[in-house]
C-alpha cells in the first residue's frame, strides 16, 4: 500500500483513540457478545493478511510477549504457516504463565516455542514484533531489546503488532528504545501514538484492520480526537453563491512588517486571497508602502503611521478578519495592534512575532482572546506562551483551554485543538514544507477562511490540510511562493472527489 492509499484508508476511520479508549472498545464489543477469543483470532488473521499482501510468503521470526500482543503473535504464526511460510516463534517468558485468550491461542499453535533469543532470527527475512503493545509504561530492555536491536542490525523487515515495542500508544514517546518497523498493523482505529512523533517515525506504513468491533461502540466512547481530513471541514466550506460578491466573501487584513521585512506579510496576504477571501488588504507602515506596492496587484494596501491609525483602518466592519505576526517585530506596537484587533472583535490569526511579543504578557493576551481566534505557533513560539509538560496532543489541548482560542501547534505532526476539547492531528505535511515562508502562507490560509465565516477550528484544520496537500502536489523544489498558486489544483481535485 502506498502512502497515498494509506491516507485514503484512514479518511474512513478518522476517529483517533487513546489506549484506554481502545480497551473500552474491546470491552464494549465483548459486552455485545463478541468474545475476546474471536477478537484475537481476527486480529492475528488481519496482521497475517497484511503481511502476505505486502511481503508475500517469507521465512519469518515471530516474537511474542507475555500479554495479548503475544497471543496475537501465536495466531499470526498459525496463519502464516498455513500460507506456506517457514515460521519460528519465540516467547518472552514461560508458555505456562500465559493467561486468558493468549493462553488459548498458544495451545492452538502446534509448532515449537523458542525462548526469546537472538538465535530465533537465524534464517529469517521478516520479523513480527508482538512483544509489547501500546499500553507499555516502561522501557524496553533485556532479551526483548537485544533481539529487536539484532533484527535491525541485520536489516530485517519488521512488522509491528499494534505499535512497535517501546512506542507509547497515547503520546508516541519512545520508552528507551523502539525498533523502526517497515509496517505497523493496528486494530479498529488508529491511536494518537501512531500519528505523533517520534512514535510515528517508528511505525512505518500504518494499516488499520477490522477485527469485528462494531463502529457503534464509538457512540459510547465518544472520541474527541480525529485524523485531519476533508471530512472534518468540508461541511463548513463556504459555497460560492450566484448572487455573491467580493464583500460577501469577507475582507481580510494582514499586518505588514517594516521596510525590509515585508515579504512574510505579502505571502500571507496572497494566500488569504487565493483561498477565497473576497478582498485582502495589507496594512502597511507608511515607510514600507513603496516596497509593498512594488509587489502587490489584487491585494490592496492601506498605510498607517501609529497604533491609532492602525485601529482606524480596522474599524471598518467589513474588514472582518486580521492576521498579525509575519515579519511584524516583537515590540509594544505589535502588542497594541493585536489588542486593538481583539477589542474590535475581529476574527484573528496570531502567528510568529505576534505570539513571541506576548511572551511576558501572556495572561493579558489570554484574557482578550476569543473563540474566533487562531494561534499558529511552532515549537519555540509555543514554549514562550504555554506549559511544556506532556505529549504534543496533551500540550496543545491544554493550551487551547488556557487561552480560550484555537491552537495550531505546527510541525510534521501538527495538532489543532479547540477550547471545547476537540482536536485533530494532521499528518499530510511533506518535509519540503520546512522552507522559509511556508508558515506565513499557512497563516494566510487561516485568515482567508476566517474572513469567509468558517469557524476557527474548521478553518485551522482546513488550512493545515490544504497547506500540506499543496506542498505534496507541487513536489520537489518547493518554495513558499509555490504554495498558494498550487492550491487551485488541490481544490479542483477535492471538488471532483466530493461533488
Amino acid at each position: 500500500m502506498t502512502e497515498a492509499q494509506s491516507e485514503v484508508q484512514s479518511e474512513a476511520l478518522s476517529e483517533v483513540l487513546s489506549v484506554e479508549q481502545m480497551y473500552a472498545a474491546d470491552r464494549a464489543a465483548m459486552a455485545a457478545g463478541i468474545s475476546g477469543e474471536v477478537l484475537m483470532e481476527a486480529a492475528g488473521e488481519g496482521v497475517a493478511r497484511a503481511i502476505l499482501q505486502r511481503f508475500g510468503v517469507q521465512p519469518t521470526a515471530i516474537l511474542c510477549g507475555p500479554g495479548n500482543n503475544g497471543g496475537d503473535g501465536f495466531v499470526i504464526a498459525r496463519h502464516l504457516r498455513k500460507a506456506g511460510a517457514k515460521v519460528r516463534l519465540a516467547l518472552l517468558g514461560d508458555k505456562a504463565n500465559l493467561k486468558g485468550d493468549a493462553a488459548t491461542m498458544a495451545k492452538r499453535w502446534r509448532g515449537r516455542v523458542y525462548p526469546l533469543d537472538v538465535e530465533v532470527l537465524d534464517g529469517a527475512a521478516l520479523v513480527v514484533d508482538g512483544i509489547f503493545g501500546a499500553g507499555l509504561a516502561r522501557a524496553v530492555s533485556g532479551p526483548a531489546r537485544a533481539v529487536l536491536e539484532a533484527a535491525e542490525l541485520r536489516s530485517l523487515a519488521i512488522v509491528a503488532v499494534d505499535t512497535p515495542s517501546g512506542v507509547q500508544g497515547d503520546g508516541g514517546q519512545v520508552l528507551g528504545y523502539a525498533p523502526r518497523a517497515a509496517m505497523t498493523v493496528t486494530f479498529f482505529r488508529p491511536k494518537s501514538g501512531h500519528l505523533l512523533y517520534p512514535g510515528r517515525g517508528h511505525c512505518g506504513e500504518l494499516r488499520v484492520v477490522d477485527i469485528g468491533i462494531p463502529a457503534a461502540v464509538l457512540a459510547e466512547i465518544r472520541p474527541s480526537v480525529r485524523l485531519s481530513g476533508p471530512d472534518i471541514w468540508l461541511p463548513s466550506w463556504p459555497p460560492l453563491q450566484a448572487e455573491g460578491h467580493k464583500y460577501s466573501r469577507g475582507h481580510a487584513v494582514v499586518l505588514s512588517g517594516p521596510a525590509g521585512k515585508t515579504g512574510a506579510g505579502r505571502l500571507a496576504a496572497g494566500a488569504a486571497l487565493r483561498i477565497g477571501a473576497g478582498l485582502v488588504t495589507v496594512a502597511s507602515p507608511k515607510g514600507a508602502v513603496a516596497e509593498n506596492a512594488a509587489h502587490l496587484t489584487a491585494v490592496m494596501i492601506d498605510p498607517w503611521r501609529d497604533s491609532a491609525e492602525f485601529r482606524r483602518l480596522l474599524s471598518d466592519p467589513r474588514r472582518n478578519a486580521v492576521c498579525l505576526g509575519p515579519g511584524a517585530g516583537v515590540g509594544k506596537q505589535v502588542r497594541d495592534h493585536v489588542l486593538a484587533a481583539l477589542a474590535l472583535k475581529k476574527a484573528v490569526v496570531l502567528d510568529a512575532d505576534a505570539i513571541t511579543a506576548f511572551a511576558k504578557a501572556r495572561k493579558g493576551l489570554f484574557r482578550k482572546l476569543h473563540e474566533n481566534c487562531i494561534l499558529t505557533p511552532h515549537h519555540g513560539e509555543f514554549s514562550r506562551l504555554f506549559d511544556g509538560d506532556g505529549d504534543k496532543l496533551q500540550r496543545t489541548r491544554r493550551a487551547a483551554t488556557a487561552c480560550g482560542a484555537v491552537v495550531l501547534f505546527k510541525g510534521p505532526d501538527t495538532v489543532i485543538a479547540a477550547p471545547d476539547g476537540r482536536a485533530v492531528i494532521n499528518t499530510n505535511a511533506p518535509p519540503s514544507l520546512a522552507t522559509a515562508g511556508s508558515g506565513d502562507v499557512l497563516a494566510g490560509f487561516c485568515v482567508g477562511l476566517l474572513a469567509q465565516g468558517v469557524p476557527a477550528f474548521e478553518a485551522a484544520a482546513a488550512a493545515c490540510w490544504l497547506h500540506g496537500a499543496a506542498a505534496e502536489r507541487f513536489g520537489p523544489g518547493l518554495t513558499a511562493e509555490d504554495l498558494a498558486p498550487t492550491l487551485p489544483a488541490v481544490l479542483a481535485a477535492l471538488q471532483n472527489k466530493y461533488d
